[in-house]
């Protein structure tokens, strides 16, 4: 199954909550991407149904090992290519929101490039 873009935004957050500590609930998911509890419901539901998220009897939300992949490499997209922005000079606000586009829409060969060249970049 496909992963739309606001899939992987879901995870994301789930997996950004839970490392944050504590458990990661609906409730929790939509006050942090600012979504209505009706949206976070449904978006949830196909989560699960694709085999991304799991809920336990008392809500709390567990990414499965595919769902914790996606959401991890979307994470470390976001991160670095925040970092790699704000290197070249753009605020860190302004950075975050495009990281944020552009890290559901590059290729994986031009995330790995921009990856070497931002270690390279480091190691000067």
């Amino acid at each position: 199954m496909h992963i739309q873009e606001s899939g992987e935004m879901y995870l994301e957050t789930i997996l950004i909550l839970s490392k944050q500590g504590g458990k990661v609930r609906s409730v929790d998911v939509g006050e942090y991407m600012g979504f209505s509890k009706p949206s976070v419901s449904r978006a949830i539901g196909i989560l699960k149904q694709g085999g991304y998220v799991t809920a336990e009897k008392d809500g709390n939300l567990l990414l499965t090992d595919e769902g914790r992949q996606v959401a991890e490499k979307i994470y470390e997209r976001h991160t670095l290519l925040t970092d790699y922005l704000v290197s070249i000079g753009v605020e860190r606000q302004i950075a975050a929101e495009d990281a944020c586009k552009i890290e559901h829409d590059i290729s994986d060969a031009s995330f790995e490039a921009i990856k070497r060249h931002a270690q390279k970049t480091k190691q000067k």
